[in-house]
């Protein structure tokens, strides 16, 4: 009866012992990392067949922003619900701010079009024409729950740098509906609605530096 009890006892010790050692395994290994939001950029440029030529050099400033635009957050409003409240993708981001998204790409379509080069605040370099370009909306909009659209909204100012004047100001506003009612589909919209506008900007800075020329 005794070594009965005895063999139970070890056996009792034996299963504790085994529950501890998974335990401490477990403690060791740590929670399951999770995966990193996806960051997401505008994607590469579109090829462009009509190139507008602006024949002067241009200083391009970094696209400015307000500051609840200056995070990477993707941001996006219901409409249907309440229009003056942001909110943001908890597990989605841009990779940088859109602003310097938009600067970026901005820059690289009007160095194409631009004779004389374009330049920036950091090279220091006399330029004949500076452009200045302010971002407003920068955001996803749903207008019910299934639908929604990219919406931008951004003014651009163009001016003389020689005779220090103001030759033209526009404000561009971009809509493109998304795909899909999620963060991915946003970022689409947005992207195209980006490509758009810096198209639209390109053109509009050639138009009217040559009726500057006239």
């Amino acid at each position: 009866m005794k070594k009965e009890m005895e063999r139970k006892m070890n056996k009792i010790i034996v299963a504790l012992a085994a529950v501890g050692l998974a335990m401490l395994a477990a403690c060791s290994l740590g929670p399951a990392q999770k995966d990193a939001a996806p960051a997401y950029d505008l994607g590469a440029a579109p090829a462009s067949a009509d190139q507008p030529r602006i024949r002067a050099s241009l200083l391009v400033h970094a696209v400015a922003a307000p500051s609840w635009l200056e995070s990477s957050a993707i941001l996006y409003r219901l409409k249907y619900q309440d229009d003056a409240r942001q909110l943001a993708y908890a597990n989605s981001r841009w990779a940088a701010p859109a602003a310097a998204l938009l600067t970026q790409r901005l820059r690289a379509r009007l160095a194409a079009a631009a004779d004389g080069g374009i330049v920036s605040i950091a090279d220091s370099a006399r330029a004949d024409y500076a452009l200045r370009v302010e971002l407003e909306e920068f955001t996803q909009v749903f207008d019910s729950v299934g639908a929604s659209r990219g919406v931008i909204v951004a003014r651009a100012s163009l001016v003389n740098v020689a005779r220090r004047n103001l030759i033209a100001q526009k404000t561009f506003s971009l809509t493109q509906p998304a795909a899909t009612a999620n963060a991915e589909g946003g970022v689409r919209a947005l992207a195209s609605a980006s490509d758009q506008l810096v198209e639209a900007i390109t053109t509009w800075t050639a138009a009217n530096f040559a009726a500057d020329k006239k």
